[in-house]
Formats: C-alpha cells, structure tokens, sequence
C-alpha cells in the first residue's frame, strides 16, 4: 500500500505521447524520401528523354552527311567525275565567281569615277556660266554708266535715255521702269505700244527729225519736228503718270525707238514690241 502524501507518476502516459512523437517524425522521413526519390526518378526520365532526343539527332545529321556524301558520288558519277575532280571543279566555280564580283566591283567603280567627272564637268561649266553671269552685270553697269539723263519736250527732267538696243537692254535690267521697243513705218495706221497708240507722219534723216502722233487717253497731240534722242513726254491716265518715248534712229521709212512707262503703270493693251 502507497504511502499517503507522496504523488502518482503517470509513466504510461509519458511512453505514450513519446511514442507518437517517433511515430510521426518516422512518417514524415520516409514521406521526404518517398518525394525525393520520385523527384529524382522524374528527373532521371526527362535525362533520359533530352538524351534519346540529342541521340537521335546525332543519328539525323549522320544520316544527313551520308547521304549527301552519297550524293556527291551520285553527281560525280553523273558527271563521269571523281570525287576529287568535282570537289575541284567546285573550287573552280567559286574562283570564277569570286573574278566577276571583282570585275564588277571594278566596273562599278569606273562608273562611278566617270559619273563624279561629269558632275566636276557640270560644277565647272555652272562656275563658267556665274562668270559669264557676272561679266554681263559688270557690262550692263559699264553701260549705264555711260547712259545720260536731260530735260524733256515737257521740262521735266528724264530718266537715263538709251540710244542703242544695247543700252535699252541695260536699261531694262535696272528695272526701275517698262520699256517697250517700237518700229513706226511713216504712212501705216497707228501702232499700240503700251496703253498708248504711235504713229509715224514724217521723217527728215538728214536732220535727224521726225513727227509723230500720241494718242493717249482717247485724245491725239502732235510731236512735230522732234529730233533723235530727245525725251518726248506726256501724261496719261486716270493717274497722270508720265510716259515716255525715245527714238535713236529715223530713215526715210520708219523710226526706231522706245516707250518708257513707270513701273505701275495700266496693263498693256497689247504686247510691246
């Protein structure tokens, strides 16, 4: 019989629970081991697998070499040729090939030389051309130069008067005002010119004179015995702008000159000459 006051040991229990404790660390090893074998055994299959795949491609590229060696004994023999001479005759292709890129490359290359010579050619012949541009301004400013403004019929003074063709196209190039050449035949009906309308009546080339009528703005005035290289002015339109006439040479037929109208001047009626 227990003595009283001293306490009860459960010793079942204790050996109970550490037992369960083994049991469950027991099952959970050989659950770890059961994963990682079948882990390994996948991992072993898929090795398995990438290495039956690169076998048979190995076994592919074999078959591919054979048979293109095959091949090549099939068209050598085709070609009444070794192996040895097609694998020359080969070379031999290649070579050629390799000669026309290089000639090619070399014509090529002329063509383009030729080309860049024709473009120098061009830059020469546009450096030749603003040259010939530039002696022709300094010709036109030579001439105007030597051009000499006077008074008019009317007293107002002129502008520079050109008393050649050469100096009417110096005076055109200034392009402070129109001009217009004109040929007035004595005796043949009045000729427009600008707005205005000419016609020769008389000439006298001994004297250098000439007469003339201007008909402007429906009315006609008489430029009599006026002679060449004088300024002959006028007013006309609505405007009142001053025009006028010059004419450098007479003869017993006709009279040549020129009609000189300010820059805002109407539109011609019809072309000037």
């Amino acid at each position: 019989m227990a003595d009283e006051g001293q306490p009860e040991v459960h010793t079942g229990s204790e050996s109970t629970a550490g037992k369960w404790i083994l049991l469950l660390l027991a099952v959970i090893y050989v659950a770890g081991s059961a994963y990682f074998l079948f882990t390994l055994r996948t991992r072993l299959d898929e090795m398995g697998k990438g290495q039956a795949a690169g076998n048979a491609q190995i076994a592919e590229l074999t078959k591919r070499m054979q048979s293109a060696e095959a091949d090549s004994e099939t068209l050598a023999r085709q070609l009444g040729m070794t192996k040895k001479e097609l694998a020359d005759r080969s070379a031999e292709l290649q070579r050629q090939q390799h000669a026309a890129e290089q000639r090619l490359s070399e014509e090529q290359k002329k063509q383009i030389s030729a080309v860049s010579g024709d473009i120098a050619n061009v830059k020469t012949d546009v450096g030749g051309v603003k040259t010939d541009v530039a002696s022709t301004k300094t010709e036109l400013a030579a001439t105007i130069a030597k051009l000499q403004s006077t008074i008019g019929d009317l007293g107002v003074q002129s502008g520079l008067i050109a008393h050649t063709r050469d100096d009417l196209e110096a005076l055109k190039h200034r392009g402070d005002r129109n001009y217009y050449e004109f040929t007035l035949v004595k005796g043949a009906a009045p000729q427009a010119i600008s707005t205005v309308s000419l016609q020769l009546k008389k000439t006298d080339p001994k004297k250098g004179k000439f007469t003339l009528n201007v008909t402007a703005d429906d009315k006609t005035i008489e430029k009599k015995d006026r002679n060449v290289a004088e300024p002959i002015q006028f007013y006309t339109g609505r405007d009142h702008m001053l025009y006028e006439l010059v004419v450098w040479s007479v003869d017993k037929k006709q009279a040549t000159g020129y009609l000189s109208t300010p820059k805002n001047a109407p539109t011609p009626i019809t072309p000037g000459q």
